[in-house]
């Protein structure tokens, strides 16, 4: 019996790869005739796109000329050619004279645009199959197949978005009926917000809710409860959409939304447990300990059946890269038909950059996972809310508010960022100060001192100030909310609470 024989893949070398060097020339040589053509063209194509080298270098010198408003012919491009080796092999700059020699390319240009930017998205893709099929092929121990599946995703995305922006133009009618549809949910929802809602009152009424394309930060120091703020709007939101969705709301009508939370740095079962928790409000230490009583753990039951359909995912995966969570979240995206409303992403330290920018160091790489973050929101037109941690700058003032200038290692974060918000709870540090507690002993002032604090603390326990230090689409300040931090849940202040309540 004959045995199967495994047979290399047949790939293309350069001279088969899909190509058409004519109507490159053809089209170059109509853009030089006419420039109005040029300026049609220009933005259509990248110089990348030319199977020819030298055609792709004649293509952008003839953006940078019309880009600076000069003429672009062979008598004015000539100068920039005269040391191209590549057009010496060609026969030197006469060869720019050359392509306006027939005039052919006049009529079917734009014609030829499309086939050279569909031939070089073809290569593109025989480019991505060769490294698929080359990563494949490879058994070593490092080998990570769903790492290079990821890998082949992102370049199968990129190979999808390039020179999609023509196609992405809306006129001014398509952009106004999304601002009136905006309005719209707006109106509906009372008049207070016109995004997907926080859950929180005070806060949708500060900020309009999340709106889609935006990338929010959410900073603060450890202990803050940045994470419990985070996990709380997402149970909102995700709580909103499963209620709508069960009274026949249209998905496009709802407030709420389904939840992507990618949690880098705790577990899947952690986040349920505080959700879980603070659902069924039983102190997540308890929880923890596994002193939960038989009422208790009832409770905890129950609560977990009404929720099992909770539109909530978590992604539990560590050290992952940014564009892996861009893969795994357009995934999501296509498997939830398109109706994800809300990514989570705790923390942004703890994602990476690509291996490029890892070598050019710490800020770069931030500076790349920001952008990213920023263009994930953009590409699934959602609300992106990133975690971030602080610099240990704020432990070392007075008033330990956090400002923009104390978000970690880069400033592109906040350059990136649509809307900049800190946790900042004073309760937190005031416990840390409390004075000696007076004894029949004591000298005088100690007392008087103590009850000062008492009053202070008093005052502030309990309460969350969530300052707005940056909103792109409306007005900075502070909201209070109210804390609770045994079942780590956050909420509005109820009606005379307050610091000035």
């Amino acid at each position: 019996m004959a045995t199967a024989t495994l047979q290399e893949p047949i790939l293309p070398n350069a001279q088969t790869l899909p190509q058409n060097v004519e109507a490159e020339a053809a089209m170059l040589g109509a853009m030089m005739i006419d420039n109005r053509l040029a300026d049609d063209l220009i933005d259509r194509l990248e110089p990348d796109h030319f199977f020819e080298p030298v055609h792709g270098r004649i293509f952008a010198a003839i953006k940078t000329a019309r880009s600076n408003d000069m003429l672009a012919t062979p008598v004015t491009l000539r100068p920039m050619f005269e040391q191209d080796e590549g057009m010496r092999e060609l026969g030197g700059p006469s060869y720019l004279a050359e392509l306006t020699g027939s005039g052919a390319g006049l009529i079917g240009a734009r014609q030829f645009a499309q086939q050279i930017y569909d031939l070089a998205m073809l290569r593109t893709l025989v480019r991505v199959g060769r490294g698929l099929v080359e990563g494949a092929m490879d058994t070593s121990e490092e080998v990570n197949p769903r790492a290079q599946i990821e890998a082949a995703e992102e370049e199968l995305y990129k190979v999808a978005l390039d020179g999609g922006s023509e196609s992405q133009t809306k006129s001014f009618l398509q952009a106004a009926k999304i601002s009136l549809k905006m309005a719209e949910v707006a109106l509906n929802s009372g008049g207070h917000i016109s995004g997907i809602t926080t859950g929180i009152e005070s806060l949708n009424t500060k900020i309009g809710g999340m709106h889609r394309s935006d990338l929010m930060i959410l900073a603060g120091r450890p202990g803050m409860g940045k994470t419990s703020l985070a996990t709380n709007i997402a149970f909102n939101a995700a709580q909103r959409w499963m209620r709508d969705m069960e009274d026949g709301i249209d998905p496009d009508r709802s407030l709420g939304a389904k939840v992507a939370f990618f949690s880098l740095e705790m577990s899947a079962d952690q986040l349920a447990g505080r959700i879980l928790s603070e659902q069924a409000r039983i102190n997540s230490d308890v929880l923890r300990s596994g002193k939960i009583s038989h009422q208790e753990f009832k409770q905890l039951a129950t609560t977990a059946g009404e929720l099992e359909n909770l539109p909530l995912f978590i992604d539990d995966t560590a050290g992952l890269t940014i564009g892996a969570l861009h893969t795994r979240a357009r995934r999501l995206q296509r498997r939830h038909n398109n109706q994800l409303g809300l990514i989570i992403v705790d923390y942004l330290q703890l994602l990476t950059g690509s291996a490029k920018s890892s070598g050019d160091g710490r800020v770069q790489e931030i500076s790349e996972i920001s952008r990213g973050l920023k263009n994930v929101a953009k590409d699934l037109n959602v609300p992106v809310i990133a975690l971030s941690q602080l610099s240990r700058a704020v432990e070392q003032r007075e008033d330990k508010r956090p400002l923009l200038s104390d978000l970690r290692e880069s400033g592109s974060i906040e350059q990136d960022a649509d809307m900049v918000m800190f946790v900042y709870r004073e309760d937190y540090y005031l416990n840390m100060t409390q004075p000696e507690i007076p004894t029949a002993s004591s000298p005088p002032g100690v007392g008087d001192k103590h009850a000062m604090w008492t009053e202070h603390f008093m005052r502030v326990q309990g309460q969350a100030e969530l300052i707005i230090a940056k909103q792109r689409h409306g007005s900075t300040g502070k909201v209070t909310l109210k804390f609770e931090p045994h079942i780590t849940k956050f909420s509005d202040l109820a009606p005379g609470e307050g610091y000035g309540g």
